[in-house]
């Protein structure tokens, strides 16, 4: 049996409504705000938000595992959406890494420079 999908993260955001509409194109909504904290909610997802207004996204060490049980599925939905390149010009890599272990995986950076890995839920 796996584990439902899920996402256990607190990360930096530079400017709430800049957060809230990148995590818009990828489905998620907000569930809570205030000045100080943000939840988005995608399905089962959540992710939680702290204001950082003086984080550099270059200089950014956050990041966060997202585990579903579709993972093509939510890569095909990602990448269709044709994200612009991260912040520091790097592009929003979607491909798939799968190098026969048990976990498969993609990765997304978001525009405050955090790293999130997707991960599909068989095999952990």
């Amino acid at each position: 049996m796996t584990k439902p999908d899920r996402i256990t993260a607190n990360l930096p955001s530079r400017d709430f409504q800049r957060t809230c509409d990148f995590y818009a194109l990828l489905g998620f909504n907000v569930i809570y705000r205030d000045t100080s904290w943000l939840i988005l909610a995608r399905g089962t997802l959540e992710l939680e938000f702290f204001h950082h207004p003086d984080l550099k996204p270059e200089d950014s060490w956050f990041s966060a595992c997202i585990r579903v049980d579709d993972l093509d599925g939510l890569r095909a939905k990602w990448a269709a959406l044709n994200l612009p390149d991260d912040p520091m010009g790097r592009p929003r890599s979607l491909t798939m890494i799968d190098d026969g272990g048990p976990i498969r995986f993609f990765a997304l950076i978001d525009r405050d420079g955090s790293l999130l890995r997707c991960m599909g839920n068989e095999g952990t």
